[in-house]
């Protein structure tokens, strides 16, 4: 069976900062990111999505976590087709005035030097066997056909070598008819499927399904089961505490991933207060692995149920 390894989507999110999970005294980026690693062997890294990383950053992540850490690196909007501020860009790279990065057609030889210097800041977590994957996020509108088929191989050689997962937000390359075709495409192109927890309710809800697609890794990303995903606030579309029942409903079918890959990251982006790391520490106890550090995290004993 492979590793499980569980985490949240940010050690950063100000809600999370102000929730009171990091003890007194870590209030240094370094302390937290320390601090965080005692208790979890995984994290996501989502402030790549929103600007370019540096190599400054990827630096100071290796040396402030231990071997076999692992960071889950979100790409850059404007690689997964996002609109993307032009103020996100390199200053030499930004459109004129009045002008903004398109979506799907954006340059693409902007396309390669944007991935150029986004890769070349993550490699101090590449070598050093930080980095667990990049996860490319695609938006809502790219629904399955021959121009999203192309977006992916594209996607794949520009990213030749790197590890890369990803979760799409377009219900149907989940569904039932084509679920098999979705499989063997990114299995094709070694891609790792991301599956989701989230509402269901919703017109534009995933389907639960949980494929996988490469041997290297699985990743599974709770998003909360707020019925305002979607279409609310960050705080609203995020605002869900998940009960043990609920996240033990998953547990077999993360085992069931863990047979057939090497490792399997499961992800909680409920990044409401400390929804996501009170989540990650019961999931963690529920799957029976152990985080970093045994005791509970943030004083949580084992039999206590989250607020």
């Amino acid at each position: 069976m492979g590793d499980i390894l569980v985490g949240a989507c940010s050690w950063t999110d100000q809600e999370l900062l102000s929730s009171g999970w990091y003890p007194e005294g870590h209030r240094s980026a370094e302390d937290r990111l320390r601090y965080y690693t005692t208790e979890f062997p995984v994290v996501e890294v989502d402030a790549t999505y929103y600007s370019m990383p540096s190599t400054r950053n990827s630096t100071l992540w290796v040396e402030r976590s231990p071997t076999g850490f692992r960071f889950d690196v979100k790409a850059f909007s404007l690689l997964t087709g996002h609109p993307t501020r032009p103020g996100a860009l390199p200053a030499d790279l930004r459109p004129a005035p009045g002008r903004r990065p398109g979506r799907a057609a954006a340059d693409p030889e902007l396309l390669d030097e944007v991935w150029r210097r986004f890769s070349g800041a993550l490699e101090p977590l590449r070598r050093s066997d930080r980095l667990g994957t990049l996860l490319f996020q695609f938006p809502p509108w790219l629904a399955p056909g021959a121009s999203a088929t192309s977006v992916l191989r594209q996607c794949r050689e520009r990213t030749e070598g790197w590890p890369v997962a990803v979760e799409f937000r377009h219900p149907d390359w989940w569904q039932p008819g084509r679920l098999a075709s979705t499989r063997g495409l990114l299995a094709e192109l070694d891609l790792a499927a991301v599956a989701v927890d989230t509402a269901q309710s919703l017109p534009t809800s995933i389907p639960p399904v949980t494929p996988v697609t490469s041997a290297r890794l699985a990743v599974v990303r709770f998003h909360g089961r707020n019925r305002a995903w979607g279409t609310g606030s960050k705080e609203e579309r995020f605002r869900h505490r998940y009960t043990p029942e609920e996240l033990s409903s998953w547990t077999p079918a993360v085992h069931a991933m863990a047979d057939r890959a090497r490792e399997v990251h499961v992800l909680f982006n409920n990044c409401c207060g400390d929804a996501a790391v009170r989540a990650a520490a019961t999931m963690s106890r529920l799957l029976g692995t152990p985080t970093r550090n045994p005791r509970p995290v943030g004083g949580l004993s084992p039999t206590a149920r989250p607020a």
